[in-house]
């Protein structure tokens, strides 16, 4: 009996909440990791690391396949970023080898039906398959809509000699390359380069006012040639434009800086912890 009492005793020490502690930890630790492993196993550089001998029998990762919904984003984005892949490929190429006069002629017809292909994202945010506000992608494809289907279409001539077609492209191409290779990227594999977190984030500081400004100096010049073949309603069109863009632009602009400002607090959060 007393050594029965001694051994009851020792077990009221302090040491027993240290190591009642200590194994709670462990088997936090072990079940967290069994969790990370089963959610991860979808991703392609995962998909060939098995789980360890000791845990497969007893927890097997579950592969669960993307959705319907998944796919077809991830199909619509990348193939938007090798379509505007080939714009800028052949802009920088053409005007390299012929200069900037040529660059109309050369990918002109691609760079309208490439842009067209972006109708989609309205019936994208109307419907909810997307989280992109519906009047902000409206103004985003409309405002691209008048320069290839309008300006640049019916003037032909104008556009071609000007050196703003060539910087809008350029700024139209790099950005839609760098946001469908961001978007394919993080619905493919959940996760995107710091670098281009980084590039998709702040390029637009550059690039958005080449394009606006770009877009904005096609349809002044427009106005001259569209007068003599519409009359003066085209003049009046052209004016009514120009004065949509300032609050348009601002608007855009001020969305993107919201985006950013959300993505790299979130950014350096992950950091942190």
């Amino acid at each position: 009996m007393p050594d029965v009492m001694i051994s009851r005793a020792a077990l009221s020490v302090p040491s027993f909440p240290v190591k009642h502690e200590r194994l709670h930890f462990n088997f936090l630790n072990s079940t967290t990791n069994i969790k990370v492993v089963v959610t991860t196993m979808n991703r392609p550089e995962d998909s060939q690391q098995p789980l360890a001998a000791e845990k497969q029998d007893e927890q097997p990762a579950k592969v669960v396949p993307p959705s319907y919904r998944s796919l077809y984003l991830i199909l619509y984005n990348f193939v938007s970023a090798i379509l505007w892949s080939v714009v800028l490929g052949r802009i920088l190429l053409i005007a390299g080898l012929h200069g900037y006069g040529s660059v109309h002629a050369g990918v002109g017809e691609f760079t309208r039906w490439t842009q067209t292909l972006a109708a989609l994202e309205i019936v994208h945010a109307a419907i909810g398959l997307v989280r992109a506000p519906l009047m902000t992608t409206v103004m985003q494809v409309a405002s691209r809509f008048l320069l290839v289907w309008g300006v640049v279409l019916f003037f032909p001539t104008t556009t071609s000699q000007s050196r703003a077609y060539t910087s809008m492209l350029l700024a139209w191409s790099v950005t839609e390359v760098v946001r469908y290779s961001y978007f394919a990227i993080n619905l493919g594999y959940g996760q995107v380069p710091e670098r281009l977190i980084w590039v998709r984030y702040n390029a637009f500081f550059a690039l958005y006012p080449i394009g606006i400004s770009s877009e904005c100096w096609l349809v002044w010049q427009s106005r001259v040639p569209g007068a003599r073949r519409w009359g003066t309603p085209w003049e009046w069109f052209c004016w009514a434009v120009l004065f949509i863009y300032i609050p348009g632009a601002y608007i855009l602009f001020t969305h993107m800086m919201a985006q950013r400002r959300k993505v790299m607090r979130s950014s350096k959060e992950k950091k942190d912890s």
